[in-house]
């Protein structure tokens, strides 16, 4: 009896080291033969010496670099879409007054009305870069638009190439609304509508000197087209969107950084064009007393003709105004514009 429990015991000693030896890691054996070595692959360009080929990228896709644009941009017009829930959805008007009717606009879709317009923003203006060989190429802001724009309301097709992203401004910066025309040749004009100047963004076209009305006979001389100091000597973008220490002008919030104006104007920006304020003012008072305008300067509706000089004159005091900068976006334009209307409406 007692061999057999020996026995039994010494078979599941046996079989417990069995177990340990069918579960234990394998043994390796020997390194097999080695494989054939694959095809070399295609060496890459050599980039510029010394230079990180993401540094371009960097210069502008870092955090603080789009912290200080998006500061500046909430200080903006654009940014504050007070426009956005009248026009922004309007199929005529949404393309400067929306996200979604500007991308339709210049992305050669039909004008149509959007039933949720949301503010201009960033991805309105910029969407990818059309080139990244910057040294050659220039620096594109992966802006949607920068090539030359074709203004819609001139006669002929009348060209604007700024040679840099102020082109993009242009876009909409243009008139909605033409300078009167006596078609009859009467001398009269029926003036009905109480939206009768060139809407908000004349600007692009007073600094060409162009779509204000010319005035018969006027004593003050209009200058050459396209001549103006700001247009062949500035732009959009160095006037408005230069660097700025305290970040309240320049940049995006497109409002002008006088001290960029040091650049030419070597004593400071004059603050006013001599004259002409005192000039709008009388306009305004005569214009007022022609019951053309209200208090506000609004314009009236008229439901009988009025001399076509006098219609001319009120084009041309809302064509100044519109503009927004006082004249300075083409002073000699401006003034000439003022004082052929002043001489039609006295």
């Amino acid at each position: 009896m007692k061999n057999l429990k020996l026995i039994g015991f010494l078979m599941i000693i046996a079989s417990s080291l069995m177990f340990i030896q069918c579960t234990s890691d394998p043994i390796m054996g020997p390194q097999g033969t080695a494989g054939i070595d694959g095809i070399d692959g295609v060496d890459g360009i050599d980039g510029v010496d010394g230079v990180d080929g993401t540094a371009s990228c960097v210069a502008c896709h870092n955090q603080s670099h789009r912290e200080a644009i998006q500061d500046t941009y909430e200080k903006s017009g654009h940014a504050a879409g007070g426009a956005v829930a009248y026009a922004g959805g309007r199929d005529s008007c949404s393309r400067c007054h929306s996200n979604e009717g500007y991308i339709n606009y210049i992305t050669g879709q039909p004008a149509v009305a959007i039933a949720s317009p949301t503010a201009i923003g960033c991805t309105t203006c910029h969407e990818k870069h059309s080139t990244f060989d910057f040294a050659n190429d220039g620096n594109d802001y992966a802006l949607r638009s920068m090539g030359p724009v074709t203004l819609d309301l001139t006669d002929a097709s009348y060209v604007i190439d700024y040679g840099d992203a102020s082109n993009n401004c242009v876009s909409c910066h243009q008139p909605r609304s033409k300078a009167p025309v006596d078609d009859d040749n009467d001398g009269l004009y029926l003036q009905t509508n109480t939206r009768f100047y060139p809407h908000y963004g004349p600007q692009s076209t007073m600094l060409e000197g162009i779509q204000g009305a010319i005035i018969a006979n006027g004593s003050t001389p209009m200058p050459t087209v396209g001549t103006a100091v700001h247009r062949t000597g500035a732009s959009c973008v160095s006037c408005h969107m230069s660097s700025s220490a305290d970040g309240e002008t320049g940049m995006h919030t497109f409002k002008p950084n006088y001290e960029s104006c040091k650049t030419c104007h070597v004593n400071g920006a004059p603050t006013e064009v001599a004259g002409l304020a005192a000039d709008m003012a009388s306009l305004h008072d005569k214009l007022l007393a022609l019951g053309l305008i209200d208090e506000d300067g609004n314009t009236l509706k008229q439901t009988e003709n009025i001399p076509f000089k006098t219609a001319q004159a009120l084009w041309n005091y809302k064509t100044v105004e519109k503009d927004h900068s006082h004249g300075v976006h083409n002073p000699k334009y401006a003034k000439a514009l003022i004082k052929n209307a002043l001489e039609a409406v006295n």
